[in-house]
């Protein structure tokens, strides 16, 4: 076990860094952040920080010297620079975790290779190979490079069978890329899994997420499905869990086909943006689990206490001078998190907002509500 009072280090230095150091306050722990960029979210409210590169040797050498365990806020840190730092002290979720993560080559390869469900794929690495992939899946596919993308980034939507596959690969940074078959999915859910050191294992409820331009708009809890389809998207994600033997959190974001099957998406072996609903309505948030799984701490427990709709902020709301405050926190179900991040720019995160009731169908009428207010409506 990693007490309290030990130090915590974390590579990112972003919201999700910035609410898994004040969930670790209230249990006494103390943080370092490595971050690239000096005045980072995270950094704002740890005990130190460190700018440099995530893959430079010698800042994580120095990060692993002043803690007891390290642990990581998003996927696009080197895991190969990590291995080294495996030998000083624990890393948690494990380098090898991260390395499947983190490229969708390797992470498609990985659901095919243990048979979880995932959409027919191919990976290609020039626009000749593109080309032929798509007349293999079909004509509606959508190409993403292999490594580091998020929030929609490095991924190109094809529709039309006579499309430019050299226009198309020009616009992925990359050497290689995954093209897989579109979905016609009823919805997109996620399940986040804490899994311990001695493999005690906790769930979140399922999530129901609705995206705007591939970016996260917000999240409903518990999603509207069926007892029994959450009870199969859960054991599907613990599968997963086990199957990478993951100490942390492990985020499975899942689509639900019309036929009602599910088919994994990606993963994200850390805290997710679709779990903030946890940190107001559940009795253990998403952050405070991560911290005691990685920490060798009993789990908590995720029981939700009310239903719940999480709305992202993005940047274009302060583009007119800001959202007005005071009346959005008029309402007594409404809970508001801003994560000081300085610059406001457009699809850039900048807070969140939680309404919570005591039935699912209030929470959604407040959340309308709050949208209408802040103009996402």
């Amino acid at each position: 076990m990693i007490p309290p009072g030990s130090t915590i280090g974390i590579l990112g230095g972003g919201q999700l860094g910035r609410m898994l150091i004040l969930a670790g306050r209230r249990l006494g722990y103390r943080f370092q952040v490595l971050e690239p960029k000096r005045g980072c979210a995270a950094g704002m409210v740890a005990d130190g920080e460190i700018n440099a590169p995530y893959e430079a040797g010698s800042a994580l050498l120095r990060l692993a010297k002043t803690c007891q365990v390290l642990t990581f806020e998003f996927e696009n840190v080197s895991a190969q620079a990590l291995g080294p730092i495996e030998d000083l002290l624990p890393v948690r979720p494990a380098a090898s975790v991260l390395s499947i993560c983190q490229n969708r080559r390797r992470e498609k390869e990985f659901l095919r290779r243990r048979r979880f469900p995932c959409a027919s794929f191919r990976v290609v690495h020039g626009s000749d190979e593109l080309l032929q992939a798509v007349r293999e899946l079909g004509n509606s596919c959508v190409v993403k490079t292999a490594d580091f993308g998020y929030d929609g980034k490095g991924q190109v939507r094809i529709t039309e069978p006579d499309f430019d596959e050299k226009a198309v690969w020009s616009r992925l940074d990359g050497e290689s890329a995954v093209v897989e078959r579109w979905i016609d999915f009823e919805g997109e859910f996620a399940v986040i899994c804490a899994r311990g050191t001695n493999g005690q294992e906790a769930i979140f409820p399922v999530i129901e997420n609705e995206h705007r331009n591939h970016i996260l708009h917000r999240s409903i809890v518990p999603a509207r499905i069926s007892p029994a389809l959450a009870a199969e998207a859960c054991e599907l994600a613990l599968e997963i869990t086990r199957a990478m033997d993951v100490v942390g959190l492990l985020a499975v974001e899942l689509f639900l086909t019309r036929e009602g099957e599910w088919l994994v998406n990606e993963m994200a072996p850390r805290p997710h943006n679709s779990g903030h609903f946890s940190f107001d309505a559940c009795l253990t948030n998403q952050f405070e689990q991560h911290l005691r799984a990685i920490c060798g701490l009993p789990l908590g427990s995720c029981d939700l206490l009310r239903p719940v709709v999480m709305t992202n902020l993005l940047g274009d709301l302060w583009e007119d001078g800001g959202p007005q405050w005071s009346r959005l926190l008029e309402e007594p179900g409404l809970k508001l998190h801003l994560y000081d991040k300085g610059e406001q720019r457009s699809g850039r995160k900048m807070g969140h907002i939680c309404c919570l009731a005591e039935r699912l169908p209030d929470a959604l009428r407040m959340s309308r509500r709050a949208e209408q207010l802040l103009g996402l409506d």
